[in-house]
């Protein structure tokens, strides 16, 4: 197993670039009562490069969405009875995605039959980057056999409780104490990029491993883990979709580290305790010029 120690950089931006040159990303998320996933999720992106941002959500809550950010474009989608994506929304979704460079998935969306269609049918489309977290990771963990179905380059990006709930859906031993060992287990059996977030966030594809310094207590609040989704989708968009000079596993290792470097910041100026989701997005421009990324 390799040792990642080196963090990744952003390139300088070409002076000819425009949108298109900086990534496209597309985010499937929130359902009613929780449209903040889905915002956050694209205002993160936005603020971490993302040359475009589409957020596609149940159509009920779409207004509140695109009522929060102006920058990024919406996509109504078919919804069941209780607000939730429908599995109807799976061709406008999978049109959607041919336009982009990465597909995010999850935040805010609930748990339904219909919802496990949506996420089953997005694993199995050859050459698509898609990155799931949150109730995409709890309805991926209900599917029996997915990793054999996987064609997708998949992004995974559990917390302890959802790692543990795609552990007992496939393996039959119980989940290594150690949090890389489960965590390139995880990515060796599914072939994805995983990243097992807390105290020291660790990310691997299976052959190398990177456990991140950067982060603090005061991250673990409601929202953080969307941020987080925003910024890899938006650096895998600019390194890896848009002009092809870098891993999944490089973005997603830059993504970590800025995402933790912006809430140390944070905590620095305003403390731990007070410290919420959209501090996090206010201090990214701060955390990449840090980082010598910007």
């Amino acid at each position: 197993m390799e040792i990642v120690r080196e963090v990744p950089k952003l390139l300088p931006r070409p002076v000819e670039g425009h949108k298109g040159t900086f990534g496209r990303v597309l985010v499937v998320a929130g359902s009613i009562g929780m449209t903040g996933a889905a915002a956050l999720v694209g205002r993160a992106a936005l603020r971490a490069g993302a040359g475009l941002v589409r957020v596609a959500t149940a159509k009920s809550a779409l207004p509140i969405v695109a009522s929060i950010e102006p920058s990024y474009t919406t996509l109504p989608l078919p919804e069941d009875a209780a607000g939730r994506v429908s599995s109807k929304a799976i061709n406008a979704i999978l049109n959607a995605a041919e336009e982009n460079d990465i597909v995010a998935i999850g935040p805010g969306l609930g748990q339904s039959t219909g919802l496990r269609t949506v996420v089953e049918t997005l694993i199995q489309q050859e050459g698509l980057r898609l990155l799931v977290d949150g109730d995409g990771l709890n309805n991926l963990s209900k599917l029996s056999g997915w990793p054999k179905k996987r064609k997708a380059d998949l992004i995974l990006t559990p917390h302890p409780g959802e790692m543990k709930r795609l552990w007992s859906g496939l393996f039959r031993e119980e989940m290594p104490k150690d949090r890389q060992q489960t965590a390139t287990q995880m990515a060796q059996i599914t072939q994805a990029v995983v990243i097992l977030k807390g105290a020291g966030t660790v990310v691997t594809d299976g052959q190398r491993v990177y456990v991140n310094t950067t982060g603090n207590p005061g991250m673990g609040t409601a929202g953080a883990g969307d941020v987080l989704t925003g910024i890899i989708s938006a650096l895998i968009g600019q390194l890896v979709g848009a002009n092809n000079h870098s891993s999944l596993l490089d973005a997603t290792i830059l993504g970590v580290y800025i995402h933790g470097r912006a809430g140390d910041i944070a905590a620095a100026q305003l403390g731990q305790v007070s410290l919420i989701a959209t501090d996090l997005i206010d201090f990214l421009p701060e955390a990449f010029q840090r980082a010598g990324t910007a």
